[in-house]
């Protein structure tokens, strides 16, 4: 996935090399600025000569702290859309396997620090290449035979700090999902406090978080102690260097490398290569281990979507379900038991029940939200969660509205269509002018929850569905509003199936469906007032209202 970030954009890898060469520039001239000031300057009484190398240091600085800022865009150029397709693949997974809280966590939290490594990553590997081959650049042509003393122990520290990654790696793995466990534990633990304390269950919960709380302190301690080798292949590739030099300065005297030569190569070795080193193992030690844990969790968390199977087109809205029976776990009871109904195309059905009995689950059965344990759905023929997107509508109670236009709102379902018509059909001409017309930008949260579901109820009213699902979608409308929104649907043309939140909604409807638990009844009002005691309870404790 990094490979392919990175590859994906040649244009943007070509530029950050072009600019890193000049970042690096001042690397291979430090220590022959150095030399030659020195030997050819100072040395020799030519202070001229002398300040006009050290001048020439500092305009290659110049010129690499401008590099510098073309490298950081263009890294971010590569860094965001990476993030963005990370992003994406976090919330396409989350959405599809109906993921939990950590799903959030993921999408927020880690995604943001996988960005964050990403960028570091390639600056920091970036910066060591260009610089350490600027380094042993400028050393071969001042002084090859001083690379014996170099090389070795540069090889040997990159080499151990190199072979360390994959233990950090998973060390911070584990630190990673430890932190994630006791996240996830204090949340649950934070949600059900008032009903522990009222349980008295302190004590037990207090241990259950102290066990999560070691066992985070505990990956903590572990992911330190590995990463003390960093240190030591600071030392060894970095330090060892110096000192080697240092030892070797009458080898290198007799060689005939002067004093200014010494004095270049360490410059090159203290200002350069040991900052450069010490870049890498701490910038790759830390950005490159929490990339890959970060990534290998994300992935874990959101595999790749799998092809999707083509979606039919069904004849027509007609809903049937054939022993339908759906639980929400293998040992929970049916919600819905054994369920056979028919809804012909045209026909306006009325769900009633308590709380509880699945009216919810049902029309998510109908839409294909949720697939049955047992049975089968199907929207013309064909089965509800293989049925084009287009052929149905299930708006639930809490009605979903964006941020954006009035008009992208209510028309994303219909592919730009005027929404003139619709608005006048469910009487939302008064929400359009008060929200400053269809180029208004909506704020949700300004919104009243009836408004709310006024928008989401015109929005389905305008899409190509023949079956729309309402789930009490217009219970925060008053009753006349609610009256018109159905009369309208049910002059619209096609199947609607209501889950109804007043009376009224229930006697609009040419038949009633009265759920309790695995016990269903179909009939119109006068029906079941006279064969369910269920229903006429109902009846009765819905509050009277005139039926429009």
């Amino acid at each position: 996935m990094v490979w392919q970030a990175v590859w994906r954009r040649p244009g943007q890898v070509a530029r950050i090399g072009a600019w890193s060469v000049l970042e690096a520039l001042p690397a291979f001239l430090i220590g022959h600025a150095v030399a030659r000031a020195i030997e050819d300057g100072f040395a020799a009484g030519s202070v001229g000569t002398g300040l006009g190398w050290l001048a020439a240091l500092g305009g290659a600085w110049v010129v690499a702290a401008l590099a510098a800022r073309q490298v950081v865009l263009a890294v971010a150029a590569v860094a965001e859309p990476f993030r963005d397709d990370l992003l994406t693949r976090v919330v396409e997974g989350a959405v599809r396997e109906g993921q939990d809280s950590s799903a959030v966590a993921r999408a927020g939290m880690q995604v943001e620090l996988a960005r964050d490594a990403f960028a570091a990553v390639v600056t920091t590997v970036r910066g060591f290449a260009f610089t350490a081959g600027g380094v042993l650049l400028g050393m071969l042509t001042l002084a090859p035979g001083a690379l014996v003393l170099v090389l070795p122990p540069f090889a040997a520290g990159l080499g151990l700090f190199l072979m360390s990654l994959p233990l950090l790696a998973r060390r911070q793995r584990a630190f990673l999902i430890a932190d994630e466990e006791l996240a996830a534990a204090m949340a649950v633990t934070a949600g059900g406090l008032r009903d522990i304390v009222a349980c008295g269950d302190e004590d037990r919960v207090a241990d259950r978080l102290a066990g999560r709380v070691e066992a985070q302190a505990a990956a903590a301690r572990a992911l330190a102690r590995v990463t003390a080798v960093r240190t030591a292949a600071l030392g060894v590739g970095g330090w060892l260097p110096v000192v080697l030099v240092l030892a070797g300065t009458p080898w290198l005297a007799s060689g005939g490398a002067g004093a200014g030569v010494i004095v270049g190569m360490l410059a090159y070795l203290t200002q350069s290569l040991v900052p450069a080193l010490n870049g890498l193992v701490h910038g790759l030690g830390v950005s490159g281990v929490r990339l890959v844990a970060t990534l290998s969790r994300i992935v874990a968390g959101a595999p790749p979507e799998p092809p999707a199977a083509p979606r039919a087109r069904p004849a027509g809205a007609e809903v049937t379900l054939r022993g339908v029976t759906f639980a929400y776990g293998p040992h929970s009871e049916p919600v819905v038991d054994r369920l056979d109904l028919r809804v012909p195309e045209g026909d306006h059905l009325a769900v009633v029940g308590p709380s509880g009995a699945g009216k919810s689950t049902l029309a998510a059965l109908m839409a294909g939200v949720l697939r049955p344990g047992a049975g089968e759905v199907t929207i013309g023929g064909v089965p509800a969660h293989a049925a084009d997107h287009s052929a149905r509508v299930l708006i639930p109670q809490e009605a979903y509205v964006f941020r954006g236009t009035l008009r992208e709102n209510l028309t994303y379902l219909s592919d730009g269509a005027d929404p003139g018509p619709a608005v006048a059909a469910l009487g939302a001409e008064w929400l359009v002018e008060r929200i400053g017309g269809y180029g208004a930008l909506v704020e949700p949260k300004a919104l009243s929850a009836g408004e709310r579901q006024l928008v989401a109820l015109v929005r389905a009213y305008l899409s190509p569905a023949r079956l729309i699902i309402l789930d009490e979608a217009s219970c925060h409308l008053d009753p006349a509003a609610e009256a018109r929104v159905e009369d309208a649907f049910t002059r619209r043309g096609g199947t609607l199936v209501v889950v109804a939140h007043r009376l009224t909604s229930a006697l609009r409807a040419r038949r009633i469906l009265l759920m309790d638990g695995s016990r269903t009844t179909v009939g119109s009002h006068e029906e079941l007032i006279s064969r369910s005691p269920l229903y006429a309870d109902l009846a009765g404790h819905w509050q009277p209202e005139t039926v429009p």
